[in-house]
């Protein structure tokens, strides 16, 4: 890549345009490639839904375009309204501490303190499970039409004439329905830079009272993986009309300790009535048409309410600009009868991930969408949530949730002491507060460590300024530093390994697990990636860094009948034998996927083992995530035919909803992680990689595959 005086978005974007593959350098209609791909509803589908959102939060619909039947959606992707920051704790009456869920191990000849889940019965136990529940992400409330026959509620099946589309462009839900022969039409928006979601309903069924709005608000369930809506506990929370006139209210929420406000205010002849606790009903005294917005806040909100009009031009505004910016990728010109799927995945993701994963904050998996880990957010999903954003051409969206990293340091500094190394330990299970979630397995992952280095440095490179160095470098030398005194070095092998940790690769054992590949290799490019920020500083390199770097353990393999294989971990030599190394992440291929090339892997090796692993892989035990990193690595090893079919190969875990959610399993409906890595790996087989010449390289060269992309960078 040839250096240049530009900076910020431009960089990246100059970069990608010099190399974009457009068919004769005609400019894609982008417009075109995004609305071919809106989804459309028509009927009630629990996997079905829809949502609007902005980064911080989320709002998501039933096929009416509001939250009418919750319960309908509760088992599949669930109509959640959620945010960044509202968050809720059970009473602690019992005042657990958290340092009750530290338990000592020892892996190097010292203690260490790990925050766990106990299984014995006692107050340790009880802590842990306290701490790992709470704080939990609150479901902020439920706003539904309020469909009304002769004072009976009208079942959702008596609704006819279902036709709903979300407008991708606009960032707009177009929802219509017939209810006694009449039309129904919803518009349902979120504004780009408040928590407010807005909508406008026309019917005549609004001044017969068949039609209206219902606020509702549930309790928290503090569960693991559900919509956080408990309904039967109204005793336990409160919901109260503080201010009222004739176009607005401000209802206040007290659960506990937790307090938020919501903002109701509406456009025509309406008044808010209390139905029962925690029920309230919009009803309109006359006409065709009703409009409002619904704003949570965390304060008393202050300033003139939003109204329909200006949240959807909001939205408008935001959406024309995000696809404009931003990358595209247009697969209309390939003869492959699998592209169209192809770009349906894309574009949806690009949505997805912008309205869920764009925040202040790491996300969790599920985003705004339904709660999943009790709605706590794991680092080490953070590189696959969010590194995309920077290749596809709007760095400043991953940029927003590095900041949180700074919020979280001086508790990472502290977990890193109380096991006696130097330096951050990023955590692994969390909340905004930083506090770390107890765990049998996410304390003692590591490969989440190396993350903050990886995404800093992409933002260097589409911001190449002192700005950029000075923001980062202390949490750049911090991660490094813990990364350089984690490593053991074996005297008597002059070598430095890594253990004691579980790999990402779950089905290993930190007791047991000795110089697992992909952290091998992520620590070598990280640690070389920190010296050329120190470099960039005016400082010399770290020697002892460069030692470690020069006797890094290289990746363990062994002749599997005949044919050189890498291990799942230098102590797994039952690798090709023991189904625990055939399951759960091929984190093997990671090492030469998501990172580029480094001394301690050979490629012959690496390609024998991805042959390996296509046909052998127990692919039912996979994530979503899994079918990108294979791409990736089939994508750089030059096996284009694997990269693309692992984007589209046929498993559960690899299937993309209509709403272009990733689909796991019955826990996990949605799976943001899969989403993030589709769009990595898409713009990695167009754009390239470093040292890697010539447009997408990716893809199979069989004219087949005549893949126009334009705005996206070449990864690492």
């Amino acid at each position: 890549m040839k250096k240049t005086t530009v900076t910020g978005l431009a960089t990246a974007l100059l970069i990608s345009l010099l190399s974009c593959q457009n068919g004769g350098n005609e400019k894609i209609d982008r417009v075109a490639v995004v609305e071919r791909n809106c989804p459309v509803n028509t009927t009630f589908d629990a996997l079905s839904s829809l949502s609007v959102g902005n980064g911080e939060f989320a709002f998501t619909v039933d096929a009416t375009g509001l939250q009418t039947y919750p319960e309908l959606y509760s088992a599949g992707v669930p109509l959640g309204t959620q945010s960044q920051w509202g968050w809720h704790s059970f009473p602690n009456p019992e005042k657990y501490r958290f340092e009750e869920t530290l338990k000592p191990y020892n892996f190097r000849g010292h203690e260490e303190l790990y925050s766990v889940q106990f299984n014995e019965d006692g107050r340790n136990k009880e802590a842990a499970n306290w701490y790992r529940v709470n704080p939990h992400r609150l479901h902020l409330g439920a706003i539904g039409l309020e469909l009304m026959r002769g004072g009976k509620k009208v079942e959702a099946g008596e609704l006819s004439g279902i036709n709903q589309k979300l407008d991708l462009w606009s960032g707009t839900i177009n929802s219509t329905f017939i209810l006694d022969g009449q039309s129904v039409a919803v518009q349902t928006v979120c504004d780009d830079a408040t928590d407010a979601v807005a909508a406008s309903i026309v019917s005549p069924l609004l001044a017969t009272g068949e039609v209206a709005v219902n606020l509702r608000f549930p309790y928290p369930t503090g569960g693991h993986s559900d919509d956080a809506c408990d309904w039967t506990k109204p005793d336990k929370h409160t919901t109260t009309i503080v201010a009222q006139d004739d176009h607005s209210a401000l209802l206040c929420r007290k659960l506990d300790e937790t307090t938020y406000y919501v903002r109701l205010a509406w456009n025509g002849n309406a008044s808010l009535q209390q139905k029962e606790p925690h029920y309230y009903v919009l009803k309109p005294v006359a006409g065709d048409t009703l409009s409002f917005t619904c704003a949570f806040t965390a304060d008393v909100p202050s300033g003139t309410p939003l109204d329909f009009a200006a949240a959807s031009a909001h939205a408008a505004d935001y959406w024309r600009n995000y696809w404009t910016t931003g990358g595209i990728v247009d697969f209309s010109h390939c003869r492959d009868s699998r592209a169209p799927e192809l770009e349906r995945r894309v574009i949806l993701s690009q949505y997805l991930t912008a309205i869920q994963c764009a925040g202040s904050v790491p996300p969790q998996e599920t985003g705004l969408t339904y709660n999943s880990w009790f709605g706590k957010f794991h680092l080490e999903m953070h590189w696959w949530h969010g590194v995309h954003f920077a290749l596809w051409g709007h760095p400043e969206l991953l940029e927003k949730s590095l900041d949180w990293y700074k919020t979280a340091y001086d508790n990472a500094c502290s977990i890193a002491a109380r096991q006696g190394f130097k330096g951050a330990r990023w955590m692994k299970m969390t909340d905004p507060s930083s506090i770390e979630a107890p765990s049998k397995v996410g304390s003692f992952l590591i490969w989440q460590q190396p993350h903050f280095i990886y995404m800093a440095e992409l933002i260097y490179r589409a911001k190449p300024t002192e700005e950029t160095l000075n923001k980062y470098k202390d949490l750049v030398a911090a991660t490094a530093d813990f990364m350089f005194s984690f490593a053991t070095y074996d005297e008597l092998e002059g070598r430095y390994v890594l253990k004691g940790a579980i790999p990402a690769q779950e089905t290993l054992r930190a007791a047991e697990t000795v110089n697992p590949p992909f952290e091998l290799s992520y620590w070598h490019y990280a640690i070389s990636v920190a010296q050329k920020w120190r470099e960039r500083q005016g400082l010399k390199r770290d020697l002892q860094w460069d030692e470690m770097l020069d006797k890094l353990s290289p990746l363990a393999y062994q002749d599997e009948n005949g044919t050189k294989l890498y291990l799942a971990a230098e102590t797994a030599t039952d690798t090709y034998k023991d189904i625990r190394f055939t399951s759960d992440h091929m984190a093997v291929l990671g090492a030469y996927g998501i990172l580029p090339k480094c001394p301690l892997v050979r490629e012959d090796i690496m390609h024998n083992t991805l042959d390996w692993v296509w046909d052998n892989w127990n692919w039912g035990k996979t994530w979503g995530w899994d079918f990108a990193m294979t791409a990736m690595d089939a994508a750089r090893l030059g096996d284009t035919d694997k990269a693309v079919g692992a984007l589209l190969m046929d498993k559960r875990t690899n299937t993309y909803l209509p709403n272009g959610h990733n689909y796991q399993d019955g826990r996990l409906r949605i799976y943001l992680p899969g989403n993030g890595g589709l769009l990595t790996t898409v713009a990695m087989m167009c754009a390239g990689w470093d040292g890697h010449e010539g447009g997408n390289p990716g893809f199979p060269d069989d004219g087949n595959w005549d893949v126009r992309w334009e705005g996206l960078a070449p990864m690492p």
